[in-house]
């Protein structure tokens, strides 16, 4: 397990944050002996006459981002000056190991407590460690940096996984919810990077998880598709009892009463369904198996559906449809419950619509 190392005597939690200028003076890091961690080490500096602390890490050489989120005092962890406390030796020494994280990302987390500031392209570089340490430490300023970071592209399918799990552990839902979206959309591809396959390794529990979150998306993906092709076929239904009164009340095309005059093939109808059930109707008049055939079926149907939602059978113009008004007195519950619940359905999806989705309606 990789290390850092910080020998310290104090981490202030404030402090002044209008002079952008720090001394370099007692700021230094080198390599650990030991070729298995990564040690870095800030020997004490000389302390200021008036405060009993060290210097402050310089500001970054190239440029940086300072945050205002709290006026001007640099941020804080509550967690530190805890840690420091306990961990004085005899000589009243105060020692930090950063296990696990590198010595960089260290710097940048000392430096970004005494001022608040961060390079842009170290950030980037080092964001993981980063938002590791500022969950650890009880850092939510950086966190929040961390988290924009992830957010603005840094995520790919090829480390998406990762990220996921360091983003469980950090307690950043934000990210967590990208990454299981990402999962979800592209899980053919996620699901054959290295990533994937070690963490199927070593946290079965999650792949479930995912494996259940694309599931249960694919399954909503579907009712979403079979409820817009249902409602599709209700506007459709609509559309055609439209036409259907249409023609029996002002005629069109070639078929209408025999007291109106037909307006001809050379005008354009404004009901969008007039054409096939025009066609439908003269089948239906002129066919001589109505009982067989499907067409006549379906005109019949069509006929019954109108009347269980005309209001004025009395005065309507539409053959059989007082006919059926009566007939529907004389069916069972069922199939009574049944015409009416597709009648309430042709006009939830007609209401769908809004109040502007047709210029006229022949059924009001």
């Amino acid at each position: 397990m990789a290390s850092s190392e910080v020998n310290t005597y104090s981490v202030p939690t404030h402090g002044d944050d209008d002079d952008d200028t720090f001394s370099k003076e007692g700021s230094s890091h080198a390599p650990a002996d030991d070729a298995n961690s990564a040690l870095f080490q800030s020997t004490p500096p000389a302390m200021s006459s008036t405060k009993n602390v060290p210097q402050p890490p310089p500001l970054p050489c190239v440029t940086y981002h300072r945050l205002r989120a709290h006026g001007s005092r640099p941020s804080s962890s509550p967690v530190m000056p805890q840690l420091l406390y306990g961990s004085r030796d005899k000589k009243g020494n105060a020692h930090l190991k950063f296990f696990g994280v590198p010595p960089e990302a260290v710097y940048m987390f000392i430096r970004f407590l005494y001022s608040s500031c961060y390079e842009e392209e170290e950030m980037k570089k080092h964001v993981l460690p980063l938002l590791v340490l500022s969950h650890c430490y009880s850092v939510p300023s950086l966190k929040r940096v961390c988290v924009e970071v992830l957010y603005q592209g840094w995520i790919n399918k090829e480390n998406v996984i990762d990220v996921l799990q360091l983003a469980r552990s950090c307690d950043a839902t934000r990210i967590s919810f990208v990454c299981v979206s990402m999962v979800v959309k592209d899980f053919k591809s996620i699901s054959s990077t290295e990533g994937w396959k070690v963490m199927t390794r070593g946290d079965p529990l999650l792949e479930q998880e995912l494996i259940e979150a694309v599931v249960e998306a694919d399954a909503r993906k579907q009712e979403r598709r079979k409820k817009l092709e249902e409602r599709r076929m209700y506007l459709d239904l609509y559309e055609a009892m439209e036409a259907l009164v249409h023609i029996f009340r002002e005629g069109c095309g070639t078929i209408g009463p025999r007291d109106k005059a037909l307006k001809g093939r050379q005008s354009v109808c404004e009901f969008s369904a007039c054409k096939g059930v025009e066609g439908a109707l003269r089948n239906f008049l002129g066919c001589k198996s109505r009982a067989s055939c499907a067409h006549c079926k379906r005109m019949w149907q069509l006929i019954q559906l109108h009347s269980c939602l005309c209001d004025s059978s009395d005065s309507c113009e539409v053959p059989l449809c007082r006919s059926f008004k009566e007939k529907m007195k004389k069916i069972g519950k069922r199939e009574e419950s049944k015409w009416r619940l597709l009648a309430e359905n042709v006009i939830t999806a007609k209401k769908s619509l809004g109040p502007f989705s047709s210029s006229r309606s022949a059924l009001i």
